[in-house]
């Protein structure tokens, strides 16, 4: 007989490409940055507010206007997740958010799970390769109604205070914050296979969350790896109460 997986206390999620559109960042979140640097950099050089993330960049791209852009226009080309350009990117994407231009477009199934998954005590967490301000920002301009979904979010997480992704010491850190919950009760959902790997590695429940747009997936994968394609396939109640009603 197989054996009941634990129950889920927390539901950690990637982003990109689960939660939303990957078209949402690579279409959207990119180009704006990039079309609101150069009047950033023209307007707020000197600005005490600008100046922090003006300072983190490596000194010989942070020697002037132009070498900064052309730096982050060659970081964005080659997609690097360098921690001083998503911090960058997430302050250029604030104006876009405040005054209406972005709007996180979620996949229908996320909002009602979040507030479900909440409602049955699981703590809902986030794991991003974009800065924590940057998630925060999504949650809270997103395509739902009411667009602000931060207040279902415990807690959340980078590549800087974490680590990086598909490292499964990445996951452990993140479970060590909650020494109260088993690494086998928190459950990570990422549409990347390697991330999804890491997490199992760590101990950690997960599963790789198939979207609309995502790349197609090899038939290895599926064989060895649980795939979801909704958030609703996963029954929060049984989640909670120590019974499987998907293999996990």
């Amino acid at each position: 007989m197989m054996a009941t997986p634990p129950s889920v206390k927390v539901a950690l999620l990637d982003i990109e490409g689960t939660v939303c559109p990957i078209s949402f960042v690579k279409d959207v979140l990119f180009p704006y940055a990039l079309r609101v640097l150069p009047e950033t950099l023209d307007t707020q050089w000197d600005s005490p507010e600008f100046a922090p993330y003006r300072a983190a960049f490596p000194a010989e791209h942070a020697a002037s206007k132009d070498a900064l852009f052309a730096h982050v226009q060659d970081l964005m080309a080659q997609d690097l997740k360098i921690s001083y350009l998503k911090s960058l990117q997430g302050y250029l994407w604030q104006r876009g958010y405040a005054n209406g231009e972005i709007r996180a477009p979620l996949f229908p199934d996320v909002a009602p799970k979040l507030k479900s998954w909440t409602d049955n005590g699981i703590k809902v967490m986030i794991y991003s390769s974009g800065s924590v301000p940057a998630q925060k920002l999504l949650f809270q301009h997103t395509s739902s109604s009411p667009p602000d979904l931060s207040p279902l979010i415990s807690d959340w997480f980078d590549t800087v205070n974490a680590g990086l992704k598909q490292e499964a010491t990445s996951y452990k850190r993140i479970a060590s914050k909650y020494p109260e919950i088993p690494a086998a009760e928190w459950l990570f959902l990422s549409d990347n296979v390697q991330e999804v790997d890491a997490a199992i590695s760590a101990g950690m429940q997960s599963k790789v969350v198939q979207r609309p747009g995502n790349a197609a997936l090899s038939p290895d994968v599926t064989e060895r790896l649980p795939v979801i394609e909704s958030f609703d396939l996963l029954d929060d109640k049984t989640l909670a109460a120590h019974h499987a009603a998907v293999l996990f």
